[in-house]
């Protein structure tokens, strides 16, 4: 990418450097989901994993693991956007992708060890398919999504209370939760597509790729959820 392009808010660059934006960030993206399985893979081998699991899920400490995450999910994506330094961009993404390994680790935990063997690739194979659908509405529709903000951020909070209340009171939130936040991921997906040329310079894919990734592995968590409970 040239030095004439590489800080320009995308909308305003030529076809060739659009598409070289594009695929960089999906390349990012790919990296990032590559390296969150091996390295969930690597925690599910550790012998200390269940340990660590009951730790985090015992009484109210989910909530402190839940706490924790959207912190270091906002310093993540602050580094990630960083445009002074690439090497901080990376530092950004690759804190991200190890905090979601580790919040999926429970359930991941649960599909490995107390479910049927082809849960894990189920769920992979229907979040690619969701993923591959959503994109493609959003490349080749054309249309902007940006009006979903107002409802995503709504949709966000709302979530979280009730995660709260259910950890607080000891409920189950069952499978339609889990389906309502599939929902909720594939519109922040087509949102965080739409707005890949919208919101993002010629020289912040990692901080495209990031976004990407949050829902993406949303999408996923929930997805294995509901396979999880049609096995049960």
């Amino acid at each position: 990418m040239s030095a004439t392009t590489a800080a320009l808010p995308v909308a305003t660059t030529p076809g060739a450097a659009r598409a070289a934006f594009i695929r960089q960030t999906y390349l990012h993206l790919a990296g990032a989901i590559l390296a969150c399985a091996a390295i969930a893979a690597l925690l599910l081998r550790w012998p200390g994993a269940r340990n660590l699991i009951g730790t985090m899920t015992t009484g109210y400490n989910w909530l402190i693991v839940l706490a924790l995450f959207i912190g270091v999910s906002t310093q993540a994506d602050r580094w990630a956007r960083n445009v002074m330094s690439r090497s901080m961009q990376y530092l950004g993404l690759g804190l991200f992708v190890v905090a979601q390994a580790v919040v999926l680790l429970p359930v991941l935990f649960v599909a490995t060890n107390y479910s049927t063997p082809d849960v894990l690739p189920t769920a992979g194979v229907l979040t690619l398919f969701l993923f591959s659908g959503l994109t493609a509405v959003a490349f080749l529709s054309g249309a902007d999504f940006s009006f979903l903000r107002g409802a995503l951020a709504i949709g966000g909070f709302l979530a979280l209370g009730l995660i709260v209340v259910a950890i607080l009171f000891g409920l189950s939130l069952g499978v339609w939760f889990a389906a309502a936040l599939v929902v909720y991921a594939g519109a922040a997906l087509l949102y965080q597509t739409s707005g890949i040329i919208r919101d993002y310079r010629t020289d912040q894919p990692v901080a495209a790729a990031l976004g990407l990734f949050a829902s993406v592995a949303l999408l996923f968590w929930n997805i294995l959820n509901i396979v999880m409970s049609r096995r049960g």
